[in-house]
């Protein structure tokens, strides 16, 4: 149970109960299964409106860029999940394991995500998007010279801003459940889970 006591739908007036309903059913196609609730960070949000109007509308641009298709699933997957892994965060993980594997990441290649740099379930392309994830999750950042250039070759300007976002989303998300308490939905309950990064990004950086 999160710290902070989210808003129940009984609380809830009309707009934030819409919210509720359509952020459900989203969260159900993506993660390919409903769960009982699984909105709790929306709950939260819920005791400060303006907050979730914000980062609704965010989300909603996040989820229309993902359908434009201008971003390849796998990448996007990558990214969030390694993000995921990186901060931590139960909620993220638990649903994002689920997202992944409906974008198409195998099960072994959710697992060998801690050490994906000496697997070869994974392209260069995938781990040089994986590498960006892991230096855009450090404190402080670490994305050097040579790691961008490597990304521009792969990736047009459009590109690398949706996928920057993406990133920066995961781990905001991330630090807001984690910093609250949020925990894991049952996404991904009875199913292949990804796994917290045993060590934190801040020591886990791609060479430069």
């Amino acid at each position: 149970m999160a710290r902070i006591a989210g808003v129940t739908d009984w609380q809830a007036g009309l707009q934030v109960k819409i919210a509720y309903f359509f952020t459900r059913r989203m969260l159900a196609q993506l993660a390919g299964r409903a769960v009982p609730d699984g909105i709790e960070p929306l709950r939260v949000y819920a005791r400060v409106p303006g907050l979730l109007k914000g980062i609704g509308s965010l989300e909603q641009a996040t989820a229309r860029r993902a359908k434009a298709g201008r971003l390849d699933n796998r990448v996007r997957a990558l990214a969030e999940l390694r993000a995921a892994t990186l901060t931590q965060c139960e909620y993220c993980i638990d649903l994002g394991s689920a997202v992944s594997r409906s974008w198409g990441l195998t099960d072994a290649e959710q697992l060998a995500l801690p050490t994906y740099r000496t697997s070869e379930l994974f392209s260069d392309v995938d781990k040089l998007v994986l590498d960006f994830a892991t230096g855009m999750s450090a404190t402080p950042v670490v994305v050097p010279d040579d790691l961008f250039a490597r990304l521009r070759a792969q990736f047009d300007d459009e590109q690398l801003v949706e996928l920057t976002h993406i990133i920066a989303l995961e781990n905001m998300r991330g630090r807001f459940n984690l910093a609250l308490g949020v925990g894991a939905a049952g996404y991904s309950n009875g199913l292949v889970c990804a796994v917290p990064a045993t060590t934190s990004a801040s020591t886990d950086q791609p060479d430069s």
